[in-house]
């Protein structure tokens, strides 16, 4: 589990294919203080596990399933990811709770630079996707907890402070780049819940 307060901004070392996905090699010292094989980490909201460590850079498997829906089958070598350590019982719940499964992959149709150095994209989700997107409720894109500003009937809006754009990848996000989405988990819930009520 993860809040979607992103730790530190990655960078891919070098990616390996091979029969049933890919071996990423992911530098980023910040998140490996306290890491182990075996452990979490997410990558762009895509919650991943530590097969391998060495001096400052950790490896991860990913398989086909993931490849194909998540970004991760898009990274390259000096890629920058966004990367958060699963959250610990003691810890603020800084963002919202966020699982690590991606639900889809939405791209960034604009961007808006605002006068205070904020900025406001607008993505188009997945249509399934949208029935769990709500004005002012939260939403994972890339890994990065954010509210949704507003809704329309095939896109939501995001605004970004000045802090996000400059510590996670959002900050590069433009017109086409395509980004990893985890719907607020209790959406899912709810929607499960009733409809079990009206079948019943």
């Amino acid at each position: 589990m993860f809040t979607g307060i992103v730790e530190e901004l990655g960078r891919v070392d070098a990616v390996t294919l091979h029969d049933g996905g890919a071996r990423l090699a992911i530098a980023s010292p910040g998140v490996l203080d306290d890491a182990v094989i075996g452990a979490s980490i997410a990558v762009n909201g895509c919650c991943l596990t530590v097969v391998a460590l060495h001096d400052g850079v950790w490896e991860t498997d990913a398989m086909t399933e993931t490849l194909d829906r998540t970004t991760t089958g898009g990274l390259v070598a000096g890629d920058p990811v966004n990367l958060e350590r699963p959250v610990r019982l003691e810890d603020r719940l800084g963002g919202h709770l966020v699982q690590g499964h991606v639900d889809g992959v939405g791209t960034v149709v604009a961007r808006r630079a605002l006068d205070d150095g904020s900025a406001r994209i607008t993505i188009e989700p997945p249509r399934a996707l949208m029935r769990y997107i709500v004005e002012k409720g939260s939403i994972t894109v890339d890994g990065v907890s954010l509210t949704v500003a507003s809704v329309t009937d095939t896109t939501f809006d995001v605004a970004l402070i000045p802090h996000t754009l400059a510590v996670t990848t959002l900050g590069s996000a433009a017109p086409g780049t395509r980004t990893n989405l985890e719907a607020d988990v209790f959406a899912k819930y709810v929607e499960r819940l009733l409809g079990r009520s009206e079948a019943s």
